[in-house]
């Protein structure tokens, strides 16, 4: 029996039980569609977090009071006044291969412009953290060394403010407001941004000289971390341990004895970031995976029932001249059919909705999430559903072949 009279045999079977090979195909669309979503929303998070650190300097370093988070030792609140101006100061006379370091400080504002108000984190900075990262003034001016000397009472704003602050067309640059009660003089406005992958919105931003923060609202003398970006992304490693060798030397640490500080370059964030995500993609996917064996092990079900209603008709398949490879192929292709035609549905199904959510993220909110169905999951998805109608329909199919002619033709 040829291969093209096994196929119609086989699309006859299925379509004389419609609703039952529906209902077969459904675990695998289920298990399909949900791989494919789960796949997309894990590489549309990856992509979003690699699109946002792409304007920000690649070689950029975290300098952290306290010491490593993966020692396990348990944070005080004096550990977390270990980086003080002493060491600002020496990184930069001392430093043989950073070209920018920023120290910061954070604290809450309540923010008042007449009568309206806003309640956000005040960032004290210096002048280098735009290009650190990836920021510019799209209005007015960055603070400068001399505003930052005097602990000037000034500071730069992001657009959010902007717009819970003041009406609507009204330029800030120039104007007042209080800060804590501190009357503080708006220069700049940060260019806009937008949210993030996380939904955090990068526009509610305000930034000081980091000695105004210190002593006009903090009344402190250590600040809460350091970012500074090496020379090139080849001497990140060589930055790393110049830093920490000037940090030791400050802070009197012998050799062997834990440090009361941490640094950290960009791209180890990023990658242990995107494990993360690899781990949560893979559970995810795991999960919706258990659909695809329920749905296998339903077309297993189905193919044993139809063994044993069409045992006659094997019988007298065989009786007139099948062989016991035409029956397997017959059971096997009609398996296959099954499970690739319910995977193409849920390919379908799951990118519909994939691109659904994009087109609702891109049109209706601000958080753009580059969602995308890679075709690699979709061949991906095609392969498990071949192999699960193979795995799963070739026992049915071998018991088929392995029939009896003569107990065939005389079952009731």
């Amino acid at each position: 029996m040829n291969i093209t009279n096994l196929f119609k045999i086989a699309f006859k079977a299925i379509g004389a039980n419609k609703m039952r090979s529906f209902l077969t195909m459904l675990g695998i669309i289920i298990g399909v569609s949900s791989v494919i979503i789960m796949l997309a929303l894990g590489h549309g998070a990856k992509e979003s977090i690699k699109e946002q650190i792409s304007d920000i300097d690649p070689a950029m370093i975290f300098i952290s009071p306290g010491p490593d988070r993966k020692s396990g030792i348990k944070m005080t609140p004096e550990m977390q006044q270990t980086l003080t101006e002493a060491d600002y100061k020496r990184i930069l006379e001392e430093n043989k291969y950073l070209s920018e370091v920023c120290p910061r400080v954070f604290c809450g504002g309540q923010l008042v412009n007449g009568n309206n108000n806003y309640t956000c984190n005040v960032t004290g900075v210096n002048g280098n953290y735009l290009k650190i990262n990836g920021r510019s003034i799209s209005n007015g001016a960055m603070f400068d060394e001399a505003e930052i000397q005097t602990s000037a009472k000034v500071c730069v704003i992001g657009q959010t403010i902007v717009d819970e602050l003041f009406a609507k067309g009204v330029d800030p640059v120039g104007r007042t407001i209080r800060i804590n009660n501190i009357p503080v003089t708006v220069i700049g406005v940060v260019n806009k941004k937008g949210r993030n992958a996380f939904d955090m919105d990068q526009d509610e931003i305000l930034l000081m000289p980091y000695t105004t923060v210190m002593k006009r609202m903090l009344s402190q003398n250590y600040y809460n971390s350091i970012t500074a970006t090496a020379s090139n992304q080849k001497l990140i490693e060589a930055a790393k341990n110049d830093i920490a060798l000037i940090l030791r030397n400050s802070h009197n640490i012998k050799e062997g004895d834990i440090e009361d500080f941490t640094v950290e370059a960009l791209d180890e964030e990023v990658a242990e970031f995107d494990t993360i995500m690899n781990t949560l993609t893979l559970v995810l996917s795991l999960i919706a995976g258990i659909s695809l064996l329920v749905g296998g092990i339903g077309i297993m079900n189905i193919m044993y029932v139809s063994v044993t209603e069409r045992t006659r008709e094997i019988g007298l398949r065989m009786s007139v001249g099948a062989r016991t490879i035409d029956i397997m192929s017959q059971f096997l292709i009609e398996s296959i059919l099954v499970s690739v035609t319910g995977g193409l549905i849920g390919v379908l199904i799951g990118g519909g909705i994939t691109y659904l959510a994009r087109f609702i993220l891109l049109n209706f909110t601000e958080n753009h999430i580059p969602i995308a169905v890679e075709p690699w999951a979709v061949l991906l998805s095609f392969a498990i559903c071949t192999v699960t109608g193979i795995f799963f329909g070739w026992y049915p199919a071998k018991k088929a072949a392995n029939l009896d002619p003569i107990d065939a033709l005389r079952y009731e």
